[in-house]
């Protein structure tokens, strides 16, 4: 536990030192130990504050090597990055004609040559062997090297002081945020509940941090105090699900199936497991519950204070699921037990439909054309109606909609708000394309609205306009009521190039440190690495994961993947399939800039993938390596440097067969930090028309410099570009912790 409290200070770009380690001990110089433990992470990219470096000073040796291996578990430089080719920057001769060769001598077994580990035969002068730490052929490796790794003499991460008090804060922050948590910070979230507990005053922002507060509450053995926090049946539902599938949203069970069955496709004959894949999930999606969780689940029930009535409407959307979970729960049971009372008539109530539901009575009344019926019911849901606002402006008219939306205008949360500020002008834009998630699916582009021919440039440009000027005025109108609390601010220029998070659900782990989707890296030098580990603590089974990436020109694309491992721009190290016992293994593509740019190349796509049947595999970690002095590659191919990691990820739980980790723009010579999933075993099924336009979403997403400039104004605050005079200073660093921005900007 302690360690894992490590590795969240750390992802804040912090380290941890806990009220238990600090001694009386105050001496008035730095210790041998401590000397020693500042030149080890240096080698690994970090160096501390000067309060830090004092408080490390006090804590004893043993304490000290439990600091710097959890960085080195953290930056990964325990695991083997060993990849198949030697020497991969150097062009290693292959073609389809070694594979054919090889092929027919193992069919007939014409033994010309010794017989490799994995059982394969090379004929003489067809591979390389010298070249290889492992099967050419069947891509198993043989080989590993201990990572040799040295700074770089790039910029040092500094890390600050976190102590368990600033971790308590940290835990309050995310549970109040106003917006969805990130992997990254509901795996925080997990660790932090387990260690401390909820705590008494904290008001939970959103349901899908509920969720995780009850799970804290019932491990605690406090379920009946969990009742408190749930204020509509798909809350315990959202609970339930979350446990038996670790979604914290209410991804339905065909959804489930149907990702599980498309990732088993396979692009050769017979390889495929598609119709197992879909059994095995519905067998893992079935329902069973002991006694005591059914009592439980009964108990939560009964004691929800909603009207039954609206109960049972909440219900309807998913009746298939709420039947499932009824009769796996035996609730008919315990409804007709005493104290049950209110259990047993919501059962009843749901059971023979008496009742109806808001969203039948909306869409009748608004394909009727009945506008005051419709906007009547609207204004009962001011969340639905900042939802559904787009579409009805053009059905209704934009005039007549948003007069009846400012009626409500108040009661819609901030990342509403917010989040039709910043897609007004894509959505209204008929040459604009769209780009959705699908609950449990992957990125998909997505026709414009069709009435949206039915109006003229201009008319669309004004309803822009007026959505801008409506939901800008509305921020001012709360920023300036809110309590002025400094005088001067200085809002450091990064912060006008991170988009505000609003609406991202990362599905992977930032361990090094956090970054906002949409966060661009500059690239310092000539060479960007990118960088694949998986299987680390598997056993050794064939597990083949491929590191891709797409350059795209003004009229083309080439790929660069295991079947092409040289391009003009790009070198691969080489294909596996198969992985080590329980070492893990690596593949990276080196990035040449200067031979891109000169090429004409105008962007590069960074992708991963499951070739094998499956999703990407859990603790798979990707991401990029930049430097301004050139990267060593050794002999054995090994390129990995913890100093020189711009950027890394960690997957978690995901349905993806395929990911977008990051885009090049080679002209500007700066990574964009995205994740886009997609289907597919090559990087070839990846539609790079949904990158563009994830590129431009994210573009058009409000910056978090731009947000504070216009909360300062609308509260009186000067700006000033002295950072040592403000009484209130917003750093890039300040912005690494996305639920404290949140907070800040959203009420």
């Amino acid at each position: 536990m302690r360690n894992e409290l490590l590795k969240i200070a750390i992802r804040q770009t912090g380290l941890l030192i806990p009220n238990d380690w600090k001694t009386k001990n105050d001496p008035f110089e730095i210790s041998s130990t401590t000397s020693v433990l500042v030149a080890n992470c240096i080698k690994l990219g970090f160096t501390f504050s000067e309060e830090l470096l004092w408080e490390v000073n006090k804590i004893s040796p043993k304490h000290k090597v439990e600091l710097l291996e959890a960085l080195k578990e953290v930056t990964g430089v325990n695991k083997n990055w060993t990849p198949l080719i030697k020497e991969w920057d150097l062009q290693t001769e292959r073609s389809f004609a070694d594979y054919f060769v090889t092929a027919f001598a193992n069919v007939f077994n014409t033994k010309k040559n010794s017989e490799l580990a994995c059982g394969h035969i090379i004929p003489h002068n067809v591979f390389p062997l010298y070249r290889f730490n492992g099967c050419p052929f069947c891509g198993t490796p043989f080989e590993t090297e201990e990572l040799d790794y040295d700074f770089n003499g790039n910029e040092l991460k500094v890390l600050e002081l976190w102590t368990e008090e600033r971790l308590q804060n940290y835990l309050k922050s995310l549970l109040e945020s106003p917006v969805a948590l990130d992997a990254t910070q509901a795996d925080s979230l997990k660790v932090l509940l387990e260690y401390f507990g909820l705590p008494n005053t904290v008001i939970i922002g959103i349901k899908e941090t509920m969720v995780m507060a009850v799970d804290a509450l019932v491990a605690a053995d406090k379920g009946v105090m969990a009742s408190l926090l749930f204020t509509s049946p798909n809350d315990v539902l959202r609970y339930l699900w979350y446990k038996h599938t670790g979604f914290l949203q209410l991804v339905e069970p065909k959804t489930i199936a149907k990702r599980m069955a498309a990732n088993s496709r396979n692009r050769q004959f017979g390889m495929g497991r598609e119709a197992e894949a879909r059994q095995q999930s519905v067998k893992n999606l079935k329902l069973k519950f002991s006694r005591s969780e059914c009592r439980m689940y009964a108990g939560w029930m009964n004691a929800i204070k909603m009207d039954i009535e609206k109960q049972c409407e909440v219900m309807h959307p998913k009746r298939g699921m709420w039947v499932r979970v009824i009769r796996a729960l035996r609730l008919a049971e315990y409804s007709k037990k005493k104290g049950f009372e209110r259990l047993a008539e919501l059962l009843d109530v749901f059971y023979n439909e008496v009742y109806e539901v808001w969203q039948g009575q909306y869409e009748t009344s608004r394909l009727k054309s009945n506008a005051e019926g419709t906007f009547a019911l609207l204004k009962q849901r001011p969340g639905l109606f900042a939802r559904s606002l787009f579409s009805n402006m053009l059905w209704f008219g934009a005039e007549q909609t948003l007069l009846h939306f400012g009626v409500v205008v108040d009661q819609i949360p901030s990342r509403l708000l917010f989040t039709l500020n910043m897609y007004a002008e894509h959505y209204f834009d008929r040459k604009a394309a769209r780009i959705v998630k699908p609950l449990g699916g992957i990125n998909k582009n997505i026709p414009n609205n069709k009435l949206l021919q039915l109006y003229s440039d201009d008319e669309l440009k004004a309803m822009q306009s007026m959505i801008r000027k409506m939901t800008l005025e509305e921020m001012r109108k709360r920023y300036t009521v809110e309590n002025k609390e400094n005088q001067t601010v200085y809002i450091d220029q990064g912060l006008y190039n991170i988009p505000l998070a609003i609406g991202d659900r990362s599905e992977s782990v930032q361990d090094m440190s956090s970054a906002l989707m949409g966060t661009k890296f500059p690239v310092q030098g000539s060479a960007v690495r990118l960088f694949l580990q998986w299987g680390e603590g598997l056993s050794a089974q064939h597990l083949d994961m491929d590191l891709s990436c797409t350059v795209a020109y003004s009229n083309s694309t080439e790929y660069c993947s295991y079947s092409r491992l040289v391009i003009p721009g790009c070198k691969h190290s080489g294909d596996i399939q198969h992985i080590p016992h329980m070492v893990g293994t690596a593949e990276y593509i080196e990035l040449d800039l200067d031979t891109l740019l000169k090429n004409g190349a105008k962007y590069v796509t960074f992708t991963c993938n499951a070739y094998t049947n499956g999703s990407l595999s859990p603790n798979l970690v990707v991401g990029w390596m930049n430097s301004a002095y050139p990267m060593k590659i050794s002999r054995k191919g090994v390129a990995y440097n913890p100093s020189d990691v711009q950027h890394q990820v960690r997957i978690t739980n995901t349905l993806s067969k395929g990911l977008v980790f990051g885009v090049l723009d080679v002209q500007k010579r700066e990574v964009v930090w995205l994740e886009m999933g997609f289907a597919g075993q090559l990087t070839q099924n990846l539609n790079l028309a949904g990158t563009e336009t994830m590129l431009q979403k994210l573009e058009a997403k409000l910056k978090v410099g731009e947000v504070l400039a216009m909360k300062c104004m609308a509260q009186g605050m000067e700006l000033i570009e002295d950072q040592n005079l403000a009484d209130k200073v917003y750093s890039v660093e300040w912005s690494r912790d996305t639920a404290a921005v949140s907070k800040e900007l959203l009420d």
